[in-house]
C-alpha cells in the first residue's frame, strides 16, 4: 500500500464507519498484493526515437513512412480527419470509433516533400513529415495548426508494453480546450492532467483533477484555425500543457506545447481541423451521433436519496405539484429500491412499484434507476448466482473472480469488455423496465471501490476480454463504463424498440455521447463548485458528449439561500436539469430555502418549461451535427482572442447567451458580448456587440441575452409550439432551425428553418424552402422591435 492508498484508507474509515473502512483497507491490500505479483516488473527499459526515413509505401488516403527504428501510417479519411499511427498502429480496433474506420480519401496522395521529407495534401489540412519523424499539420494555405516533435519509446529490455511520450508545438496565441470532464476550464491552464478516470472520493472544486470522465480528446483555438487531435489509447498517461507566449516589439514568439505520455499501449491519434462547427462534425462522424433524448428527459429532474416508500415518493411529487414546480422525473439514488443488489426491488418499501411508476407516468413523471455495476458477491442473490453460473465477472491471473468493496460490502464486476457479458447485463433492465422505470442513471462506475475511498476497487493486473485480445485493467479501466453504457443502451434499443433510451452515466470514454450524456458527479457545494459546473459542461461539450449537468446546490452540505438560486438559475439554461436531496445533500427542494426562492426558482423552471422546444431542437441538432448545445462564445469566431479567454457565460445554441451569476453577492456583472446585436430577454433592451457590458442581475434572474433575428420554437399558453422572433437590426436578416418534435420514439422529424427580415415597418417571418417563401404554420411572437 502507497501513501496515497494510506490516506484515502484512513479517509475511508473516517467517513463510511469503521466496518465498511476495514473492508475497504482490506480490499486495498489484496489489490496491492495481486498487482505485485500479477504484472511484471517494469525493470530495466531500452529508449528509442524514430531515426531517419528509409522508404516509403502509398497508399489510399496517405501511406506507410518508414524510419529506421519505426513507421508511421498517414491516414486522410473521407470526412477529413487525419488519421497518425506509430509501429504498426491502425485505426482498429478502437472503443472509440463508431464502426469502421472512415474509407480513405483517394485524392489525398502521399508525395515527395523538401529535405527528404514526405507530405499528404487533402481538401482541409496538409501533412507534413520530416525526414527524422516530426509531423506538421497545417491549414491549406500552409498555416500551422500542429507540429509533433519524433516520439519517444521506453520499452522493457525483458519485453512488456513501452511507455511513449509526444511533445507537440502549437502558435503561440494557442489556446487549450477539452479532456473530458475538467473542473479547471473551460480553457485549461497550464499544468499536469491525468487520463484516468477516478473518483476523487470527495466533492470537488476547480484544483481537482482527474475527475470521472477523462478522455485524450484536446480542442486548441488559435488565430490560424481550429482542430482537435484524439491520442485513441486508454491505458493510464497525462497531458502536460503550456500556453506560449507572443513577443512583444521585436521579441520572438514562444510556442506552446502539450506533451502526452502513456504507460503503455499505441501511439495513434486523430486530427481534425476547420471551423469548430466543422471540428465536431467530423469528430461525430468518426466516433457516433449523439443519442437523442426523449423530450421528458429535458425537462426537470428531481434525484432522492434516501426515499424510503412509495408513500414518501408520492408526497415528493405532489409537494413539487401543489408548489407549482413543474416535475418530469424523479431519480431514485442509492438506498433506493435495494439498488445495492443490482436490479431488485424492496418488495416491503415498494410493493406495488409498477402500479404507482404508471400512476406517475400518467401524470408526467417519469422515474428513473440507479445502477451500479458492482454485484454484491453474496451466494443466494440472483444476479450473483447467475452471474458466476455465466462467468461474466473479471478475474485475476490465477483466474480467481476479484472482489472489491462497493456500497453494499464485498462486490464483484461484470467484464463489459466481452459481447456476452454486455448481453447479459444488458438482459437485466428488462426487470427494470417490468417495474415502470423509464431511464437509468450509471452511478460509481469508474468502477470505484466506494464514494469515499477514490481509487479502482479492481487491480490493474485484473484480466479482461477486451473484445478477443485479452488484457488487463491498466487498457480496460478508462473504458469500462463506456462498455457498461453500451451493455445498457444496446439492449435497451432492443428491449423498448419504440422508445428512445434515456441514460446517462458518471464515467465513460471518448464515443459516451452514442449512449447517453453524464452529470458532473459529487461537485463541491459553494461557490467555486458552481463555477466548475460551468466548466464542465462546456468541457465535455467540446468532446463531443453535449448532454450533461450538474446537481444543483452541489454534492454534500448546506448552500446558503442565494447560492442555491444561483445554481438552480444555471441549471434551468443547461442540458441536464437535476435538483437533488437527501441524507448527504440536506433537503434541497426550493421551497426549503424560503418564500423568496421558491418564487424565483419557480420563475426559472416556468421559463425552462416554456423553452422546451428549444431544448428539443438543439437535441435533434446535436444528434445530426455533433453540435453542442452549450457552446463557447467563440464558437462562431475563434478568432476573437477575447471571446476564448471568457469562460464566465456560454452560448445555448446559436440564440442565446447565458451569463450565470458565480459570485455572492452581485447584482449586476459584466458580460462580454460577440459581434452583432443582442437583446436582454427580460427588458428587450439591445446591446451592441463585440464588447463588455454591465448588466443588472437581481436576485430574481441571471443575465440571458438573444441574438438579433434569431428564432426560437417556445411552448405557448395553451402548450403548442409558438415561434418566438427577436427582431433583426435594420439591414439585417436573422433565422433559425425548428424541429417540431416532443415525442419518445424514433420518427425523424423534418428540420424546419425560418429567416427573420425586415420589409418596410414590420418584420417578415418565412419558412425557407417554400416557393414564394411559406407563412409560418405557427403563431409568432416578435421581440425587440422597439430597438431598431
Amino acid at each position: 500500500m502507497n501513501g496515497r492508498d494510506l490516506v484515502r484508507s484512513v479517509r475511508a474509515v473516517a467517513s463510511v464507519g469503521a466496518a465498511q473502512g476495514v473492508r475497504t483497507v482490506r480490499a486495498a491490500w489484496r489489490r496491492r498484493r495481486a498487482d505485485a505479483t500479477g504484472l511484471p516488473p517494469r525493470g530495466a527499459e531500452r529508449a528509442r526515437v524514430p531515426g531517419t526515413v528509409r522508404d516509403v509505401e502509398p497508399g489510399p488516403g496517405g501511406g506507410v513512412v518508414r524510419f529506421a527504428r519505426s513507421e508511421l501510417r498517414v491516414l486522410v479519411a473521407v470526412n477529413g480527419a487525419v488519421f497518425l499511427g506509430w509501429d504498426g498502429a491502425g485505426p482498429e480496433p478502437s472503443y472509440a470509433l463508431a464502426g469502421r474506420c472512415p474509407e480513405p480519401d483517394p485524392r489525398a496522395v502521399l508525395e515527395p516533400d523538401t529535405d527528404g521529407g514526405w507530405r499528404v495534401v487533402a481538401e482541409r489540412v496538409t501533412v507534413v513529415v520530416s525526414r527524422h519523424g516530426a509531423v506538421e499539420v497545417q491549414t491549406p494555405g500552409g498555416v500551422l495548426l500542429r507540429r509533433d516533435l519524433p516520439p519517444r519509446w521506453w520499452e522493457p529490455v525483458g519485453g512488456g508494453p513501452g511507455r511513449w511520450a509526444q511533445r507537440s508545438e502549437v502558435p503561440a496565441d494557442a489556446r487549450f480546450f477539452g479532456l473530458g470532464g475538467r473542473a479547471a476550464g473551460p480553457r485549461l491552464p497550464d499544468g499536469r492532467y491525468r487520463l484516468w478516470n477516478t473518483d476523487p472520493g470527495r466533492a470537488f472544486a476547480p484544483g481537482d483533477d482527474p475527475l470521472y470522465l477523462t478522455m485524450p480528446v484536446q480542442l486548441v483555438v488559435a488565430d490560424g484555425g481550429t482542430h482537435l487531435v484524439f491520442h485513441d489509447n486508454a491505458w493510464d498517461g497525462t497531458v502536460t500543457l503550456r500556453q506560449g507566449e507572443e513577443g512583444e516589439g521585436s521579441g520572438h514568439d514562444r510556442t506552446g506545447s502539450s506533451e502526452w505520455r502513456a504507460e503503455g499501449g499505441p501511439l495513434r491519434c486523430w486530427v481534425m481541423a476547420g471551423t469548430p462547427a466543422r471540428v465536431l462534425l467530423a469528430w461525430a462522424s468518426l466516433t457516433g451521433a449523439p443519442a437523442l433524448p426523449p423530450a421528458w428527459a429535458l425537462g426537470h429532474h428531481h434525484a432522492r436519496w434516501g426515499c424510503g416508500s412509495e408513500e414518501e415518493l408520492r408526497r415528493v411529487v405532489a409537494d413539487h405539484v401543489e408548489r407549482g414546480l413543474p416535475l418530469d422525473a424523479v431519480h431514485l439514488d442509492v438506498d433506493q429500491p435495494d439498488a445495492h443488489q443490482a436490479f431488485t426491488v424492496d418488495q416491503d418499501r415498494f410493493p406495488k412499484l409498477p402500479l404507482l411508476a404508471e400512476e406517475l407516468r400518467r401524470d408526467g413523471v417519469r422515474l428513473v434507476s440507479v445502477v451500479d455495476p458492482a454485484v454484491r458477491a453474496r451466494p443466494g442473490d440472483a444476479v450473483y448466482d447467475a452471474g458466476t453460473a455465466r462467468d461474466v465477472f473479471v478475474k485475476d491471473v490465477a483466474g480467481r473472480v476479484v472482489e472489491g468493496v462497493a456500497g453494499a460490502g464485498e462486490a464483484v464486476f461484470p467484464d463489459f469488455t466481452h459481447p456476452r457479458v454486455r448481453e447479459w447485463w444488458g438482459g437485466l433492465y428488462e426487470a427494470r423496465l417490468a417495474q415502470g422505470f423509464s431511464g437509468f442513471w450509471h452511478d460509481r462506475n469508474e468502477p470505484t471501490s466506494c464514494a469515499a475511498f477514490g481509487e479502482t476497487t479492481l487491480p490493474r493486473s485484473a484480466r479482461h476480454f477486451l473484445e478477443g485480445r485479452g488484457g488487463d485493467h491498466r487498457e480496460a479501466h478508462n473504458v469500462y463504463a463506456l462498455c457498461m453504457a453500451r451493455a445498457g443502451f444496446e439492449q435497451l434499443l432492443r428491449l423498448a424498440p419504440d422508445e428512445r433510451p434515456f441514460l446517462f452515466s458518471r464515467s465513460g470514454w471518448a464515443g459516451m455521447q452514442r449512449y447517453g450524456g453524464t452529470w458532473s458527479g459529487d461537485v463541491a457545494t459553494g461557490w467555486p463548485g458552481l463555477r466548475a459546473s460551468v466548466a464542465l459542461v462546456m468541457g465535455l461539450g467540446l468532446c463531443g458528449v453535449p448532454h450533461s449537468g450538474p446537481d444543483i446546490g452541489g454534492a454534500a452540505g448546506e448552500p446558503s439561500p442565494e447560492l442555491y438560486l444561483r445554481w438552480f438559475q444555471l441549471g434551468a439554461w443547461l442540458p441536464l436539469f437535476r435538483t437533488r436531496a437527501g441524507p448527504r445533500a440536506g433537503r434541497r427542494e426550493p421551497w426549503e430555502f424560503g418564500p423568496e426562492v421558491l418564487e424565483h426558482a419557480r420563475a426559472a423552471l416556468l421559463e425552462r418549461r416554456r423553452l422546451l422546444p428549444y431544448f428539443v431542437t438543439l437535441a435533434h441538432l446535436a444528434r445530426r451535427t455533433g453540435a453542442p448545445y452549450v457552446r463557447p462564445l467563440w464558437w462562431s469566431a475563434p478568432e476573437e482572442r477575447a471571446l476564448r479567454d471568457c469562460g464566465d457565460a456560454f452560448l445555448l445554441g446559436d440564440a442565446l447567451l447565458v451569463a450565470p451569476v458565480l459570485e455572492p453577492g452581485a447584482d449586476r456583472r459584466v458580460v462580454r458580448l460577440p459581434r452583432g446585436r443582442w437583446y436582454d430577454v427580460v427588458t428587450e433592451e439591445a446591446y451592441e456587440g463585440p464588447g463588455q457590458v454591465l448588466i443588472d442581475a437581481p436576485l430574481s434572474r441571471i443575465p440571458v441575452l438573444a441574438r438579433a433575428g434569431a428564432v426560437l420554437p417556445v411552448r405557448g399558453e395553451d402548450g403548442g409550439l409558438e415561434l418566438e422572433v427577436w427582431a433583426p437590426a435594420r439591414g439585417r436578416t436573422g433565422g433559425g432551425p425548428v424541429v417540431p418534435d416532443g415525442g419518445e420514439g424514433w420518427d425523424e422529424p423534418e428540420i424546419q428553418r425560418y429567416s427573420a427580415r425586415w420589409a418596410g415597418e414590420r418584420v417578415v417571418v418565412e419558412r425557407e424552402g417554400e416557393e414564394g417563401g411559406g407563412e409560418p404554420p405557427f403563431p409568432v411572437r416578435l421581440r425587440g422591435a422597439g430597438g431598431r
